[in-house]
């Protein structure tokens, strides 16, 4: 009788805690569907349409931001980090003035050439770049091959010294 009644509460346990651990297995599965971060297309090209929401200012990477965006963004891409300046503790006032950044433009007309600024909400954002230094960079496509392309254009002009290959994202916080 003892022996039955030991069956009968061991196989209750079992089962109530396989219960329990099927339902932590569906909430786990559906917190992983729900967390999938979507990454926005960058527009490289300044002399095509970009479809987006936003209004990007002059110096900015654009990308395709979908309407009531608050924190999004892009795909990895690589950019030709063209300069830099020191900006310690991201200092808003220290920046690649824009009349260079229009300059360097000139020089790649197919090709964005973009420029950091402030990081404060409502300003883009780029990843994999130093917090106490603002930069100046040209968009140089989604692969490296594209981006050894670009790089090799860049030296051939012989106006940025340093110049190097960068993978990044841009970002946006409309916090």
């Amino acid at each position: 009788m003892i022996g039955l009644n030991l069956l009968r509460v061991t196989i209750a346990m079992v089962a109530s805690t396989l219960t329990f651990l099927s339902f932590l297995s569906i909430d786990a599965s559906a917190q992983r569907r729900s967390a999938k971060v979507q990454h926005l297309s960058v527009c490289g090209n300044p002399n095509l349409a970009c479809k987006t929401t936003a209004t990007f200012e002059p110096n900015d990477l654009p990308f395709r931001l979908p309407a009531n965006a608050v924190i999004y963004d892009t795909e990895l891409f690589y950019a030709v980090m063209l300069k830099s300046v020191k900006s310690p503790n991201d200092n808003c006032d220290v920046f690649v003035p824009e009349p260079e950044r229009l300059a360097a433009q000139a020089l790649f007309p197919d090709h964005k050439v973009f420029a950091s600024r402030c990081t404060d909400p409502g300003h883009l954002y780029y990843t994999n770049t130093s917090a106490n230094a603002h930069f100046m960079a040209v968009y140089a496509g989604a692969t490296l091959a594209e981006a050894n392309r670009m790089l090799a254009m860049v030296q051939a002009t012989g106006k940025f010294t340093g110049a190097n290959i960068r993978r990044l994202r841009a970002g946006f916080n409309g916090t």
